[in-house]
């Protein structure tokens, strides 16, 4: 009797160590950080006080946890790929090389521009700055001779990448998937202020007054509908409920 005990209660144990380990399609909040390799420099951050010393804090920016759907592409490919098989609470070190990350070097991607067209448009090429042409981003290279030499490709092209990560939850409810989706798509405000009732083919979102005015709340609100269709299929209609107490 006492074998047959602890051989269910391995056959437990087992299937929850399963049960923590991220698999595709998994919603998942992650702390990460994303460095150079060969420099260092941290480019890509959930951290606030790494964002400051790091020199890349945004004030605009909500850092924290941030939401992932594996398999979805909402991060670097390379990392993306590599975050199934980790667990839950497990903090990694993962290596991405250039090609699953910003891509390789391509030299035709550098380009020659005569001085007097960047001029025309405004534009005072300095060297190691980054400016838009043609609806591209470009780093000027170097300015001489009445010529421009930009780079089109991406800063970090050719670099291989660092991440730091930790899974620090995974969301299994409908409930705090939808939040999740909610706050993604209205960064800075408290989920919790959204109120939900989740029908079998229905989701019933009541909006708090502070998004009323939020820019483009039409273009969110829609994108909130569309994820929530996307992954959570069998909710047919999304409502959204905005009323005006008075005060």
């Amino acid at each position: 009797m006492g074998e047959e005990k602890a051989e269910e209660r391995g056959e437990e144990l087992e299937a929850e160590a399963e049960a923590e380990v991220v698999s595709k399609g998994d919603f998942i909040l992650i702390e990460m950080t994303g460095r150079v390799e060969e420099t260092g420099e941290v480019f890509e951050t959930t951290d606030e006080e790494t964002a400051k010393s790091g020199g890349i804090y945004d004030e605009n920016e909500v850092y924290g946890p941030r939401l992932v759907v594996v398999g979805e592409g909402w991060v670097l490919r390379g990392l993306d790929k590599r975050l199934e098989g980790l667990k839950v609470g497990e903090e990694a070190e993962i290596e991405i090389p250039p090609e699953e990350a910003f891509g390789e070097r391509d030299p035709r991607n550098i380009r020659m521009v005569p001085y007097r067209v960047l001029r025309s448009k405004g534009i005072t090429p300095r060297i190691g700055e980054r400016i838009e042409v043609d609806g591209r981003t470009a780093v000027v290279r170097s300015v001489g001779a009445g010529r421009v030499q930009l780079d089109f490709n991406h800063p970090l092209a050719g670099r291989k990448i660092l991440y730091k990560v930790r899974v620090v939850k995974r969301l299994e409810g409908e409930g705090e998937k939808v939040r999740a989706l909610i706050e993604r798509r209205f960064p800075g405000v408290d989920p919790e202020r959204f109120s939900l009732k989740l029908l079998k083919r229905r989701v019933r979102i009541t909006m708090p007054d502070e998004v009323f005015f939020a820019e483009n709340l039409q273009l969110a609100k829609r994108a909130v509908a569309l994820d929530i269709q996307r992954f959570l299929p069998h909710m047919e209609t999304v409502e959204f409920v905005e009323f005006v107490k008075r005060r």
